[in-house]
């Protein structure tokens, strides 16, 4: 916690004003986000938020962190070099399921896999929005959409299977209308070590507007449920619906952490030595004299 006193939601608000369509779910996302950092007590200054392109993808223009809005589908990486260039900042990656499961899919299950200390939130409203109504890859099968007038023909992807199977370290789904459930979430996700993919549920109120639906369809994870389980958090994530809270969680050392044994354990090398000997070793290999 910070030495100064307690930062307050509103202190995470940016001059930008939010320009979604009213009524769209990443208001409540938004939201969840100030109390979070708020209850974090994040240093804006130590912050960084990362997006891609979308909608939801506008977020960092929102908070008074520092903010990269990057290309689309490509939060993760440049989240990633982040973290790893300064460990000791908070980082944070935003976007929608169309921006991180289509284009940016590829660079999923590799974030996921090296457990980089950084939080994946993306917005998942089955559709894409920012480009008028076409079915994303949650969209569900048959669900009807100005580009697919007739009903979607392709199988959704299930993001949170996706995510335990590519080794993510924590794993949870929350909702942009249970703000409460969702500040939890965030805050656990951004206080765990590892790589932390949270799925939140935050409908389209122009193209795919579920939010009445859904809100009578969700509950929470049993109580019983054991987050260590990796087996039964895919039982769960297999099964569908909408349970929110953490469906995984597991502790394991972080690429931030390995880095960092690594350099201990090599003290005396450095970035001139390295390229001298590079140099040396490659002038060998050619038969050519080094300098």
């Amino acid at each position: 916690m910070s030495t100064e006193a307690a930062r307050k939601p509103n202190d995470y608000k940016s001059d930008l004003k939010p320009i979604w369509c009213p009524g769209c779910g990443d208001y409540g996302v938004l939201a969840s986000l100030y109390r979070a950092f708020a209850e974090l007590d994040l240093d804006p200054k130590k912050t960084v938020v990362v997006s891609g392109i979308g909608c939801s993808s506008r977020l960092p223009g929102f908070v008074t962190t520092y903010g990269v809005h990057t290309l689309h589908g490509r939060p993760l990486p440049v989240a990633m070099g982040v973290k790893l260039a300064n460990p000791d900042l908070t980082v944070i990656a935003v976007g929608g399921d169309g921006d991180g499961f289509a284009i940016g899919a590829g660079h999923f299950p590799h974030a996921a896999r090296r457990n980089i200390d950084v939080t994946y939130l993306v917005m998942d409203n089955e559709i894409y929005g920012l480009t008028k109504g076409q079915a994303s890859p949650t969209s569900l099968t048959d669900q009807k959409a100005p580009t697919t007038p007739w009903g979607n023909l392709e199988t959704p992807l299930n993001t949170l299977a996706f995510a335990i199977s590519a080794n993510a370290s924590f794993v949870a789904r929350g909702a942009s209308f249970n703000t409460k459930t969702l500040t939890e979430l965030i805050v656990q996700a951004v206080e765990h070590k590892g790589f932390s993919y949270i799925d939140a549920m935050s409908p389209c109120v122009m193209f795919n507007n579920k939010q009445e639906a859904w809100k009578e369809l969700v509950t929470d994870v049993e109580p019983d449920h054991n987050p260590a389980d990796r087996v039964a958090a895919f039982d769960l994530a297999l099964r569908g619906g909408f349970k929110l809270g953490i469906l995984y969680r597991e502790l394991r050392p972080t690429l931030n952490d390995k880095y960092q044994a690594l350099i201990e354990k090599t003290p005396d090398s450095n970035i001139a030595s390295m390229i001298e000997s590079f140099s040396a070793a490659k002038g060998a290999a050619i038969g050519k004299p080094t300098v």
